[in-house]
């Protein structure tokens, strides 16, 4: 028993750092071993969400953005370029400028064998109040993950809301350009265009994501059950989404195609890869 002992303390030095939690923790001898303690590895250990490192862009679209070769987040609307990394969004809005605000927190359960799994639901929402909007939805199993990770979904989602006048053209866009209409689930949202003055008649939910989007003044009309809120802010998401899905005569002019930011900048992404390859 004396001789078990040293070795058994040893193999434990050689682990990583932590008891029996999940993660790639500490790891082990000069840092090349395999520990699953609660370490600084890649995990769910700490530093998981650390806003200092230094963005690393794995994406053609992320390397175009922060080698400045896309001017601005209008150029990414316009190509339908996917956006698989919230860092772009930040590149294009100072800090302070995008503002986030968590709409609700749903507890969710999954019966299993062993029991109830608890988890949070959290839907975010997130704008510039100045025709850009994004809903993010994020389930885990602690509030303050599930919170970081709609917000990430939230600006991974973002789109462009086209706003309008009612009446005479004057001054700066202040609703809707055209009558919308979105679903989601049982829920059935249609957004009207109002005149300048007479604010957003609606829920408190529908004025909240209104005035991320930037809509001043708009008529809302729903049916469906839209006590289940999560289904009505993506019914309103949709109905946002929309507005530029329609044609109007303003539109009408002889568009001029361009060439896309990958064909645009395709002998300075080969130069990237061929550097990150070396």
């Amino acid at each position: 028993l004396k001789s078990s002992v040293p070795a058994q303390s040893s193999r434990r030095s050689n682990m990583g750092d932590g008891g029996f939690g999940k993660g790639f923790g500490g790891k082990g001898k000069d840092g090349k071993g395999k520990g699953k303690g609660k370490g600084k590895g890649k995990g769910k250990g700490k530093g998981r969400f650390a806003d200092d490192k230094e963005w690393v862009p794995v994406t053609k679209l992320g390397r175009l953005v922060q080698a400045g070769k896309i001017a601005s987040i209008e150029d990414i609307f316009l190509h339908s370029l996917p956006i698989k990394e919230h860092q772009v969004i930040d590149h294009f809005f100072a800090p302070g400028v995008l503002k986030d605000e968590v709409m609700k927190i749903q507890p969710v359960q999954k019966q299993t064998t062993a029991g109830q799994r608890n988890r949070f639901n959290a839907f975010v929402a997130v704008g510039d109040e100045n025709g850009h909007f994004g809903l993010g939805v994020k389930c885990s199993k602690e509030v303050a993950n599930a919170i970081k990770g709609g917000i990430i979904a939230a600006k991974l989602n973002m789109i462009p809301v086209r706003r309008g006048y009612w009446g005479a053209k004057l001054g700066l866009p202040h609703t809707i350009a055209t009558k919308v209409t979105g679903k989601s689930g049982s829920v059935r949202v249609r957004l009207i265009p109002a005149p300048r003055g007479s604010g957003i008649v609606g829920s408190p939910v529908a004025k909240k994501l209104l005035g991320f989007a930037g809509v001043a003044d708009c008529f809302t009309c729903s049916s469906g059950h839209t006590r289940t809120r999560g289904n009505t802010m993506k019914a309103l998401f949709h109905c946002l989404k929309a507005s530029y899905g329609f044609l109007t005569p303003d539109l009408w002019r002889p568009t001029h195609f361009v060439k896309g930011p990958f064909q645009e900048w395709s002998d300075f992404l080969a130069t990237k890869d061929a550097k990150t390859t070396m």
